[in-house]
């Protein structure tokens, strides 16, 4: 055999061997969530191509900076540390295989295969997770300011049925509820019953305050009246609690005063767990804060013995300040009312990854069920094998011996492609089935072009191993064209493309490249080999 053959036929046993082993199935490891909602290593043993999420199923989120609270000045920074906490987050999570990454200048995107609870999903991901310590209104300049603040509303024209000659703004804010002369309860016990003052009910806790349910939007207006805001003492502020609580047969939301300077914020949080507390049956979260955390903590915490602390996440106050009793160190915990063990887990999983630099907007989403995907898996094959079927059948028919050749090169180029995709790590989407197919037809496009030039070079007499030489050598120049226009757009894709337009740029690369070699590079060599076996022969059937 001569030595060309021979170094071809060894490329394409290469080529075969490296695709082949790419497609083994191997152990691989991951990160799944226990039933004790700790996150461990697991093995199992899959094909390395992965699939994607209309596949599979699962959940696809993009992300934007909200900026509807104000600019952000440095957005690429915010957005790249915004993308590392996610991902951090998402490992933790115990997904399978999930995708985030950074697109354009302005987005990221979370694939997460598998997951079917979308609500879940964008809790995960979207929530700031800013912790902070505070210490409550101990000395009451709250309530004590509360005269001052009642008389600042009846002079905006507010009483607690509206305002009495309040602009139409303000009565729509107040519920449109404009009756005057009612009678205000004085529920703080002021002496003088007012707008506000009414629909507080003081707590056990200095700083604490109830608001029945369905006046908590009314109350949370007035509030943030620059009338009240004016008014509440420096060095304070008004948060809400995190969820409603009962007091007897009626809802309330806490709202309680406290003091505006945190003594620790969640940078210095080192770790969180989930558990349920033995004595009341309830989740809890329990943390550990670093060494120079717990310095601070522990100097902080001996100021304020017998003061009420509360436990601030996102701007809400996480159930009931509870009393300092004595210093307190680097672990301590954090009980959430009525929550569940997942609710707790999900808390910790999010304090261990860190706040967002920035919030985040979900401006895409799109859910895909397990039975969709399988579908799709079906169809996708229906299509590939009806395809290449058809191909086959034309291409053997049109083309005689040559066109068998061709079927044999193609085999090839469907195994190169599978296997490129797998070591390449790439992920097979229901567009990438369709760029598969796709490179199908391109694959024997190519032999197409080559065919034709040989059958001219035949019909000008030249001799079968001439003519094939020869029709290679011509063809050339329109499948370089045609290959690489297409890859170039696929690149474009591949770069300004999300999700499912990325599969078909990748798979269809891929395609283009090994289809490439299948037709140029194997077919000649078939073609070689029966010269070499038939050197007298007269004729090509083409």
């Amino acid at each position: 055999m001569p030595k060309n053959i021979r170094n071809r036929l060894i490329v394409i046993a290469l080529l075969v061997a490296g695709s082949v082993f790419s497609l083994i199935p191997r152990d691989t490891t991951i990160r799944v969530r226990g039933p004790d909602g700790r996150m461990r290593d697991t093995t199992v043993r899959r094909i390395p191509l992965k699939q994607g999420l209309d596949l599979q199923g699962g959940i696809h989120l993009a992300l934007e900076i909200d900026e509807s609270r104000g600019p952000v000045a440095d957005r690429a920074g915010a957005l790249e540390r915004a993308l590392r906490v996610i991902r951090t987050r998402i490992d933790e999570f115990g997904v399978a295989e999930p995708l985030v990454q950074r697109v354009g200048d302005e987005r990221i995107v979370v694939e997460l295969p598998g997951l079917r609870d979308p609500a879940r999903a964008k809790q995960i991901v979207q929530r700031s997770a800013f912790l902070e310590w505070r210490i409550t209104d101990m000395q009451h300049q709250f309530r004590d300011a509360l005269p001052q603040i009642d008389a600042a509303l009846r002079r905006a024209g507010i009483t607690l049925g509206g305002p009495a000659r309040a602009p139409e703004a303000l009565e729509q804010l107040l519920g449109g509820d404009t009756a005057r002369g009612q009678q205000e309860p004085d529920t703080l016990g002021t002496g003088t019953p007012g707008p506000l003052t009414s629909l507080l009910v003081p707590g056990d806790v200095p700083g604490e305050f109830f608001v029945p349910e369905e006046e908590y939007p009314r109350v949370d207006s007035l509030i943030h009246l620059p009338e009240v805001q004016r008014l509440i003492p420096r060095g304070l502020e008004l948060l809400w609690g995190a969820a409603p609580v009962s007091r007897g047969a009626r809802a309330y939301r806490p709202l309680y005063a406290v003091e505006r300077r945190p003594v620790i914020t969640g940078e210095y949080l080192a770790d969180a767990q989930a558990q349920i507390d033995p004595t009341f049956n309830q989740a809890i979260v329990t943390f550990q804060l670093t060494r120079a955390g717990g310095r601070i903590f522990s100097r902080a915490t001996a100021q304020h013995i017998g003061d009420h602390m509360a436990i601030i996440l996102d701007g809400r106050v996480e159930g009931t300040p509870p009393v300092i009793r004595s210093q307190i160190g680097q672990r301590g915990q954090i009980e959430l009312a009525n929550a569940r063990l997942q609710d707790a887990q999900d808390l910790a999983l999010v304090l261990r990854a860190g706040a967002l630099p920035v919030p985040l907007v979900i401006v895409e989403e799109r859910t895909v069920g397990p039975s969709l995907g399988r579908d799709s898996i079906e169809k996708g094959k229906r299509a590939a094998i009806i395809g290449a079927l058809a191909v086959v059948l034309i291409t053997a028919a049109y083309y005689r011996f040559a066109g068998l050749l061709a079927v044999v090169a193609l085999s090839f180029y469907i195994l190169f492609t599978l296997g490129g995709l797998a070591a390449f790590g790439a992920t097979l989407t229901l567009p990438g089935l369709a760029g598969f197919i796709l490179s199908i037809g391109m694959a024997v496009d190519a032999n197409v072009l080559i065919f034709e030039r040989i059958r001219e070079e035949l019909r000008q007499n030249k001799t079968v191993r001439m003519a094939v030489d020869a029709g290679f050598q011509h063809a050339m120049p329109a499948i370089v064209d045609s290959n690489l226009t297409t890859v170039l757009t696929a690149l474009f894709l591949f770069q300004f493309g999300t999700g499912p337009v990325k599969g078909f740029a990748v798979t269809l690369t891929v395609g283009i490249l090994a289809s490439f070699v299948s037709a140029v590079f194997v077919t000649r060599t078939l073609f070689l080999i029966w010269i070499h076996n038939r050197p007298a022969a007269k004729e090509l059937p083409i």
